[in-house]
């Protein structure tokens, strides 16, 4: 059974994910990067292992993030991704830009100055 706590009143997991564990969203997130990893990869005409010898993993690792495995570590997809050229894209991932609601968020935390701000005179 997986340890739950809850943050924003969704449910977090406390231990590794699987398929069967995992929101179905996470799920089907990871099912379409394996996807899009997998067709950059048949796109550049590389073969499993050599891809997966570009990216320092093994061959069984990648079947492994190409199936969407919720196991894999991020780091490994990361290098699988720099392998491909593709690893400038990850810099868009919950860019700080593009994040609406934490920029609501923290403009609504940073409140308004109770007094204006005064310069203190170096003249003595």
């Amino acid at each position: 059974m997986i340890d739950l706590a809850t943050t924003s009143g969704r449910p977090v997991p406390r231990k590794n994910l699987t398929a069967t564990s995992a929101p179905s969203a996470v799920a089907e997130l990871a099912r379409q990067l394996g996807a899009h990893i997998a067709l950059a990869r048949k796109r550049r005409r590389l073969s499993q292992e050599q891809l997966a010898r570009q990216a320092g993993i093994s061959r069984p690792t990648l079947v492994r993030l190409e199936a969407g495995d919720l196991g894999v570590a991020v780091g490994i997809c990361l290098a699988v991704l720099w392998a491909l050229g593709l690893e400038r894209q990850m810099t868009l991932v919950a860019s700080p830009e593009t994040d609406r609601v934490g920029a609501t968020l923290e403009a609504a935390r940073l409140g308004k100055r109770m007094r204006p701000a005064t310069r203190l005179s170096d003249d003595f």
